[in-house]
């Protein structure tokens, strides 16, 4: 196995885009800190040109465009890694909490899934139905 080639496209759009699945603490905190990376950039780019400009307003857009698919895959992101830990999906939403957001991060990040196959699937870092 190859483990330098990246990961196919149906791959990815199930790790940022589809809520069937689970994932490990590991994958959910390298695929939160891309979603990061790809918000922050427009917003940098964003900051270096005046304000007011046609390409301050394209940047602006593109952070606008960034930000809302960053953020359903931050939420799509926690509801497969509460999936990991056995818990619904639907909690979730307390990521939208500030301060409480912080702690559940947290959670997210530290606290090992349960081990073998579970109601949300049969192993961990793969969509349900494998």
């Amino acid at each position: 196995m190859d483990r330098t080639r990246l990961p196919d496209r149906p791959d990815l759009t199930w790790l940022f885009f589809k809520t069937s699945g689970r994932v490990s603490r590991a994958a959910y905190f390298l695929g939160g800190l891309l979603v990061a990376i790809i918000q922050a950039f427009p917003l940098y780019r964003f900051t270096l040109v005046p304000e007011g400009t046609t390409e301050s307003n394209m940047w602006s857009f593109i952070f606008f465009i960034a930000f809302i698919a960053s953020l359903w895959s931050n939420v799509v992101l926690a509801v497969k890694r509460l999936h990991d830990l056995d818990k619904p999906g639907i909690a979730a939403l307390v990521l939208f909490v500030p301060v409480v957001s912080i702690v559940a991060f947290l959670v997210l990040c530290l606290f090992p899934g349960q081990p073998g196959p579970n109601r949300y699937g049969k192993r961990t870092n793969a969509p349900a139905d494998s």
